[in-house]
């Protein structure tokens, strides 16, 4: 049975009746009685101890655990934090000088005024273009950057317009990860303690990978002695519905690696980080599921305001998020689905008249949201 903790107001009772039980020739509970207010700060210091007591009986144990105490349990089980990165990707300025260069760490400015720099020394082409890796001056999403931004250099280079493009999106910047994301990792390494390479020791090295949020195995999924590791990021490439931004493949540190089967992009900072940790017989691919649109038809609801139809839709992308996933065997229950609508205001009587049964999960494909139709 669990403690039950004393309220502030039963705290101050008990003190007032043992002051009265003490003094039975004396008021001691008047107003401004010095006995009164004595009492008052006791009862007072008391409800602090026990709200000091009740934070450590929290810290104390890994699935109530807050911050810093929430860091050291889950580093018994060797899972960490994943701190905020920056993203990369590629400008290319059109029109310049051949042979005019972009020294390496030259700012270069998204329209939003956040700063990026010039990973390496670039050199204009003879056709007078120049392409520019770069990366975002501070971690996190908000470098993001989808391809076709406009970016402009920080200060005027001889030979060199002013105003470029993203041509390769820059991807790959994720923020701190939150408490939440930490928990769920460290409860899932408790849970599921390493069993050399099980199919959830896979999905475990790669959520460790920053902006990685969602992470499925499938063993031999291209052949004996494969496998294929899908994943998402849903909060870092939001811009692009989470989907991984680059090629599907393997770790360039892997010894079969060849030019058709390196990855890239997302991919590949995902396959060099389970590079180290898998067993190393493994030839482990990772992948990008493909978007699979699922429209829905619903009566009953032909004049929802546009926010209770911007609420349904959230509300399906989030089951569609729960439920959903590109391997074989699983569904999206219509059921979870009809659940979360019922439960924004002011939709009763609507009927999901499409699509009319459970969504089947199929390998390779990862259900999304596509269009909602009113009747």
């Amino acid at each position: 049975m669990p403690y039950a903790r004393p309220a502030l107001s039963d705290l101050r009772a008990q003190v007032a009746a043992d002051i009265t039980a003490g003094l039975p020739t004396a008021d001691g509970l008047l107003r401004f009685s010095n006995l009164s207010i004595l009492g008052t700060s006791l009862a007072g210091l008391a409800h602090l101890q026990y709200g000091f007591l009740d934070w450590i009986a929290k810290q104390a144990c890994p699935y109530t655990s807050t911050e810093e105490f929430l860091e050291a349990w889950a580093a018994l089980k060797k899972v960490y934090r994943k701190t905020a990165t920056a993203a990369s990707g590629q400008v290319t300025f059109l029109g310049a000088t051949p042979g005019a260069l972009i020294d390496a760490g030259t700012e270069i400015v998204r329209s939003d005024s956040m700063a990026f720099h010039a990973v390496e020394t670039s050199t204009v082409a003879g056709d007078g273009s120049i392409v520019v890796a770069v990366a975002a001056d501070s971690p996190g999403e908000a470098g993001n950057t989808p391809a076709g931004s406009l970016m402009t250099l920080g200060s005027a280079i001889t030979g060199i317009p002013s105003s470029g493009a993203v041509t390769t999106a820059i991807t790959g910047g994720a923020d701190q990860e939150l408490d939440q994301d930490l928990f769920k990792r460290m409860l899932e390494a408790y849970q599921k303690p390493p069993n050399g390479g099980s199919k959830s020791d896979y999905e475990a090295w790669a959520l460790e990978i920053p902006g990685v949020t969602r992470a499925w195995c499938n063993p031999n999924g291209f052949g004996a002695g494969t496998v294929v590791v899908y994943i998402m990021l849903d909060d870092a490439n939001a811009d692009y519905s989470g989907f991984p931004q680059g090629t599907n493949g393997i770790s360039a540190s892997d010894n079969r690696v060849t030019s058709g089967n390196l990855a890239a992009g997302d991919q590949l900072a995902v396959a060099d980080g389970i590079f180290s940790e898998q067993p190393v017989t493994a030839m482990v691919y990772v992948c990008g599921p493909i978007p699979l649109p699922v429209n829905f038809t619903i009566s009953g609801l032909s004049g929802a305001s546009s926010a209770t139809r911007a609420a349904i839709a959230s509300a399906i992308r989030e089951v569609l998020n729960e439920y959903g996933e590109p391997l074989n065997g699983s569904i999206v229950p219509l059921s979870a689905i009809e659940s979360a609508i019922a439960a924004i205001s002011g939709t009763a009587g609507f009927v999901i008249t499409a699509p009319t049964d459970n969504l089947a999960n199929t390998l390779g494909y990862l259900p999304i949201l596509g269009t909602v139709t009113y009747s």
